[in-house]
């Protein structure tokens, strides 16, 4: 299978070494925490996991897979934080517990393999069906849940529901590849598509927009909004966040860039066809990256620190993600670019 790559910026044998750092953050349960020792979330996990398919580590990924089908809760849910085993948090997130229907498509698509894609269906089916449980009238997904009472918290994420917009095509397309019924979850996806085109012209039909940067690039990469309106979404505040030649920062308000969040805002400016300008953003944050591949989470330009203080396993994956979809070196590459009826705007 190709390797990733960016044409002056990484290699294919350079990605194939970032892959290789994720793999040796694999917990022997197949968990892919932020760091050995840390934490792992169920979205995080399954980024890392998706890059492990990118990059050829085939059965890691599928380790990781098994972990996400083996823990899942009876309700269709993960644990928010999970540390060395240990359930720290047992809180729901929508966002969490839809993400797996992206790494499982992802999955199939680099390896076309249907007997992974049968074996993991109840676990995609389940975590689907508790997403749109959040589900508001108008369509909007709410972000978490207490998991012991039930009771939903009523805030709607720009960021939670563009990435769950994004979960359900590829959920749909699952049930579509194996013959299930998903007509319930794509009148979900239609609903929640027209929640962002409201949107697009009424930004209070979301929670206000944070200091984070996902919430300024995550609609257009989720592919909720495309197009016009998405070039002018991300020129919009480009000025406030990307750092040239340093990268994009994680917040608005503070001397620190990110690797995940520029590489993830590379993803995004590539579905909307500037491969030039994805491929600058991914070069702009090598600054981060050590001699084994493994990539710091972020630096404090305004004293050249880095902090975290941390060599984070999914700075590492949106690397590789980015790499596959800037290079279109494997048949998951698209996964983002290729969101089924993309609300194209404008």
């Amino acid at each position: 299978m190709p390797v990733p790559y960016i044409d002056g910026v990484l290699t294919p044998a350079q990605i194939r070494a970032t892959g290789q750092s994720i793999v040796a953050m694999q917990e022997p349960s197949g968990a892919l925490p932020w760091f050995p020792g840390g934490k792992t979330d169920p979205w995080d996990h399954v980024e890392s996991a998706m890059a492990l398919s990118a990059s050829g580590f085939r059965w890691e990924a599928e380790a990781a897979y098994e972990w996400s089908r083996r823990t899942q809760r009876l309700d269709g849910s993960w644990p928010i934080e999970v540390r060395e085993g240990r359930v720290v948090d047992t809180g729901v997130d929508s966002n969490f517990c839809a993400y797996v229907a992206v790494g499982v498509w992802h999955h199939f698509l680099v390896y076309d393999d249907p007997a992974f894609l049968r074996r993991m269906w109840l676990t995609v089916r389940a975590a689907i069906e508790r997403t749109v449980t959040f589900a508001r009238a108008d369509g909007a997904i709410r972000w978490a849940a207490d998991h012991a009472t039930g009771e939903m918290f009523p805030n709607v994420l720009i960021t939670g529901n563009a990435s769950i917009y994004s979960a359900l095509d590829c959920a749909v397309r699952i049930g579509d590849v194996l013959g299930e019924p998903t007509q319930a979850w794509e009148a979900a996806r239609h609903r929640l598509g027209d929640v962002f085109d409201r949107w697009a012209d009424d930004r209070s039909v979301l929670d206000p927009a944070s200091h984070h940067s996902m919430d300024w690039y995550y609609p257009v990469l989720g592919g909720a909004v495309r197009g016009d309106v998405g070039r002018e979404l991300i020129d919009e505040r480009w000025s406030e966040f990307v750092v040239d030649g340093l990268g994009a920062r994680c917040v608005d308000d503070h001397p620190w860039v990110t690797g995940a969040e520029t590489c993830e805002l590379a993803m995004a400016v590539d579905s909307l066809g500037d491969v030039d300008r994805a491929a600058a953003l991914v070069q702009s944050i090598q600054h981060l990256r050590e001699d084994d591949g493994s990539y710091w989470t972020g630096l404090v330009f305004s004293d050249g620190k880095r902090w975290p203080v941390e060599l984070s396993c999914w700075t590492a994956a949106a690397v590789v993600l980015a790499a596959d979809a800037i290079s279109r070196a494997t048949p998951g590459s698209g996964i983002f670019r290729d969101v089924a009826d993309s609300r194209v705007a404008g």
